[in-house]
């Protein structure tokens, strides 16, 4: 798995915990340890990870080892980050993007 300094590894067991039943959103980058996108995408996640980290939580979770998760969501492409609210998917985004756009993007979650 891609080390992301600040950013929590869950799994198909650990998701409803960590993502479902949270407290404030939650970004999951679902990712795999073959995907040169998905490591452009580790330090970007690390960053905001630790600057928004009283407004959202930043979680990975490996497709490759979590097949239940990954089939449940519909994720075909690596990297795609959903972001859940209430236990609920509220905005789902493909690929790898600079940290100024993502922070954009999330604007009206955070």
């Amino acid at each position: 798995m891609i080390e992301t300094a600040g950013v929590d590894e869950i799994t198909d067991a650990t998701f409803t915990d960590e993502v479902l039943n949270a407290d404030r959103p939650v970004l999951v980058k679902f990712t795999a340890d073959w995907c040169p996108p998905c490591r452009q995408l580790a330090p970007v996640l690390s960053a905001i990870a630790a600057e928004e980290a009283g407004r959202i939580k930043v979680v990975q979770l490996d497709v490759d080892t979590n097949p239940g998760t990954t089939a449940a969501y519909g994720v075909l492409s690596m990297p795609t980050l959903i972001v859940f609210r209430n236990g609920e998917p509220v905005k789902s985004m493909v690929g790898s993007r600079p940290k100024r756009w993502l922070l954009q993007e999330l604007e009206e979650i955070l």
